[in-house]
């Protein structure tokens, strides 16, 4: 293989996430029976629009094919494209450089922020908190990654399936293959409790006694209360765990202050703990929804290869009666490749997958996927390493000192720091389910540089996140509207059920009044565009592909803008910093 099919392979859809080159309504033996279909990733939930409550099919191909323009890569707009492009990325580079060097007057204040780099004669950026945790600690985390697959090959050669249920291998390699994937979930959810169990007090300590009490209350919700009650039952216990953890995680002393005094590797237990309470209301919501199913099994039904089934079956075909058991919710929940970060997959597919490994995991397919992580990591580490913008907003600045480009620079790069902060973590996890024989859903498609659609940049951040808000609290509100209210009250309904839900993800990040203005912002950014699509209707411009294009051009601007806004108020500067920013920038002009 010649190194540009190589690098064409490593940096494909396909490398990253198979969900982005296959319909997730295809089984996964058509899908590689047949020339993968590229399903942009950032403009479409799954290969799914999302109306009226309910999830419906697109055909995107015939769409995208129809829609196909001849190439521009050799035309003279292009060719000035390439110029502009060539010389702002290095200006850009170069504006936060200069601002980063010891010869500059602000140096002096955020030089305390820095810590001794690995590249020489540059010191290193590692004051953002939250990635200084997974960097610091990336070495032992590299060790866990390689030792818990292992752990599990040795496991299931100590304990071959026929000694778990008093059968011999022989015997069980005759069953059926439904009985096979019987056998083997509980195989894996033996070895996912018992190491579970080891990693939450290892992590925690005694603080674990709060995980478990906790698990057990959300379990006794869903399988004690009357059906009618359990959603919102689900919803008020899972949200009043955030606001408890916010409340008693400050206090000095709470209730549990003791137990926490015996902590483990990570005695906060509460910081992460965000990700667990999406796994629980998972549980609980998958439960009740496969009990108001009328009938026998949709499998038998719809004559579905249990082995084969497509991703979206996976998720939305409930899982058998049996398997909503505690065992198995315990192993979901505290699965220890996922518990800290995610990705976050849905109950019912975890429970698939437990069954038949999926077809998407291949050797070849993991190793460029580990490669493409190493390449985001080494990016990182050369941007930490010379641009300095995370430590610079920490300071306090005087801004009056920076040019207007500089200021906007330094948020703008701001803004890439998080995208990666966050991509990082979320693929290692990842990689590390994917070497065990899980397949969660990739988190970070396009980083924000690369998508000129707010709608479609939200959609692609955090994706998993994102298909579970779809799931449980989206199409539940009712999606874009439901039937008879397309058009204008339609698009008023999704904005109403879009600001329903950023206060909801606002709120699980951390209960903060900065963050809940993040989550309007969001909301707020977003209305021009839904906004600009009502009034510009793209098939109203189809015999002007161009002058559309150009001003779809015109709006990624303001889109960015808006996004560099909102995100430095949520998790960078605050409101305040960014006031005096733009005041910055502002006063430089004037």
């Amino acid at each position: 293989m010649s190194f540009l099919l190589y690098a064409r392979r490593l940096f494909s859809l396909d490398t990253l996430d198979t969900r982005f080159t296959a319909s997730s309504w295809t089984s996964p033996t058509v899908n590689g029976s047949e020339k993968p279909s590229r399903i942009d990733p950032a403009n479409s939930v799954s290969g799914l629009d999302v109306q009226d409550g309910l999830s419906k099919r697109r055909p995107v191909e015939s769409t995208e094919k129809a829609n196909t323009q001849p190439s521009k890569w050799a035309t003279p707009e292009y060719f000035l494209y390439y110029v502009v492009i060539g010389l702002a990325i290095p200006w850009m580079f170069k504006s936060v450089c200069d601002v980063s060097l010891p010869s500059h007057p602000n140096y002096a204040k955020y030089e305390h922020l820095l810590s001794p780099g690995s590249i020489p004669g540059r010191k290193v950026d590692n004051s953002d908190q939250q990635y200084s945790g997974f960097r610091d600690n990336l070495p032992y985390l590299i060790l866990l990654l390689i030792f818990h697959p292992l752990s599990r090959r040795l496991y299931e050669k100590l304990y071959p399936v026929g000694q778990q249920d008093g059968s011999t291998s022989a015997k069980v390699s005759q069953t059926p293959q439904h009985l096979q994937a019987d056998v083997r979930l509980d195989r894996r959810v033996r070895f996912d409790v018992g190491f579970a169990c080891i990693y939450l007090l290892a992590l925690h300590g005694a603080s674990s006694l709060k995980v478990f009490v906790i698990l057990y209350i959300n379990y006794a919700l869903a399988k004690r209360l009357p059906q009618s009650y359990v959603p919102l039952a689900t919803w008020v216990f899972n949200i009043g765990i955030l606001f408890a953890n916010e409340f008693y995680g400050k206090a000095d002393q709470s209730w549990g202050s003791l137990l926490d005094s015996y902590g483990g590797l990570l005695p906060r237990w509460e910081i992460m703990f965000n990700i667990t309470v999406l796994r629980l209301i998972s549980f609980n919501l998958d439960y009740h929804w496969s009990l108001n199913r009328s009938g026998g099994s949709p499998i038998e039904k719809k004559q579905l290869d249990q082995s084969d089934l497509s991703e979206r079956n996976r998720v939305d075909l409930p899982a058998k009666a049996h398997d909503y058991a505690f065992r198995n919710y315990f192993a979901y929940v505290l699965y220890s490749p996922l518990y800290l970060t995610g990705p976050i997959l849905t109950f019912n597919d975890y429970i698939s997958q437990l069954r038949y490994t999926p077809r998407s995991i291949s050797r070849e397919r993991t190793i460029l996927y580990g490669i493409r992580f190493l390449i985001s990591l080494l990016t990182m580490e050369i941007m930490i390493h010379f641009l300095y913008a995370v430590a610079i907003s920490k300071s306090q600045p005087a801004w009056e000192v920076y040019t207007p480009f500089q200021l906007s620079m330094l948020g703008y790069f701001n803004l890439h720091h998080i995208w990666l902060k966050l991509l990082l973590p979320w693929r290692f996890f990842r990689l590390w389910a994917l070497l065990d024989g899980i397949d969660p859903p990739e988190n970070m498609v396009r980083c924000m540089s690369d998508n000129y659609s707010a709608l479609a940049f939200w959609r692609g951040w955090h994706r998993s996140f994102n298909r579970w808000i779809v799931r449980y609290i989206y199409i539940p509100l009712g999606g874009s509207g439901g039937p008879g209210t397309h058009g204008k009250w339609g698009k008023a309904q999704a904005v109403v059920n879009m600001l329903a839900v950023f206060t909801f993800v606002a709120l699980w990040h951390d209960i903060q009044l900065r963050l809940l203005i993040w989550g309007w912002l969001i909301t707020l950014f977003v209305l021009p565009e839904v906004l600009a699509g009502y009034v510009f209707p793209k098939r109203k411009w189809q015999s002007s592909p161009d002058a559309y294009r150009r001003i779809c051009g015109v709006g990624a601007v303001g889109n960015i803008l808006m996004m560099m806004a909102a995100n430095l108020v949520g998790f960078a500067v605050g409101l305040d910093g960014l006031k005096d920013l733009l005041r910055g920038i502002i006063g430089s002009y004037s």
